[in-house]
């Protein structure tokens, strides 16, 4: 395998840099990424074909992974039930040592390979749901274990790693491997590796809820109106889609409690 996550930093005497030559070199390194995760679209179109069928039908989509590579998992699920609507649990994302080391590392938790298919099966997961396994080497046991075992259960798996031909990039069903380079500071994974699977899981996420009709238009028409910016943004969206003024959308919007439903019962009186 070839560890090109580990491999040496193309940039030497970081310490004597000054900031602006820094900031020049890892924005440099970062613009390496977009094109990484480009080269990786039609693996990723060809695993949400296969994942949004379950989702029709009720699966969930979950994300396993440790350190950076779970933390990443837990944003993107986080953000879907405000984002989107959708309920808590549809998207989950799970990180090796619990939810503590969301905020605190938890030693050597992600080199335990049976753990990742304990925390799922606390879900009842079931062949309608899909995993994926997320980890920048491609080697993490945690993740390897829970994909293997969701492999044994019928379950759909995919994995995104930035090593080609990694133990994972091997194993998931649909493997996505941005191969973004060497990292700015060696073997820092937290840097280019990490955003490429933000903008990979961005992606998926995104690309599922529009499919599943969470979006109309461009428009998060079921987003949760959760602060007094979003119901700002709830009252504009309704205003400009059905040619009223804000004061009326935004009380279509009170009477009605989402965008979509206020736009609906509009059109339909």
């Amino acid at each position: 395998m070839n560890r090109i996550t580990e491999s040496s930093s193309l940039y030497s005497s970081l310490e004597t840099m000054s900031t602006a030559e820094l900031l020049e070199n890892i924005n440099r390194e970062d613009q390496k990424v977009a094109l990484a995760v480009e080269k990786e679209i039609p693996a990723i179109t060809a695993f949400i074909e296969a994942c949004f069928p379950l989702m029709q039908k009720g699966g969930r989509l979950f994300y396993i992974g440790a350190g950076t590579s779970g933390r990443l998992g837990i944003v993107d699920a986080s953000e879907c039930p405000p984002t989107f609507g959708v309920e808590q649990g549809i998207v989950v994302g799970i990180i090796a040592g619990g939810d503590s080391a969301i905020r605190k590392a938890v030693e050597f938790a992600e080199d335990n390979r049976e753990q990742a298919w304990i925390d799922l099966e606390a879900y009842a997961i079931n062949e309608l749901d899909t995993v994926v396994g997320i980890a920048a080497s491609g080697t993490t046991p945690y993740v390897l274990g829970g994909l293997e075992k969701a492999q044994l259960a019928g379950i759909l798996t995919a994995g995104i790693s930035c090593n080609p031909d990694s133990p994972l990039a091997q194993l998931a069903a649909f493997p996505i491997t941005p191969v973004v380079g060497p990292e700015f500071v060696t073997g820092s994974t937290r840097m280019k590796s990490g955003t490429a699977q933000k903008l990979v899981l961005n992606m998926i996420s995104t690309a599922l809820m529009i499919k599943l009709g969470r979006v109309k238009g461009n428009k998060m028409v079921d987003m949760q109106l959760s602060n007094n910016k979003l119901v700002d943004r709830g009252s504009r969206m309704i205003a400009e889609e059905l040619n009223i003024s804000l004061e009326e959308a935004n009380q279509l919007l009170q009477k009605y409690g989402s965008v979509r439903k206020a736009i609906d019962n509009f059109l339909n009186e």
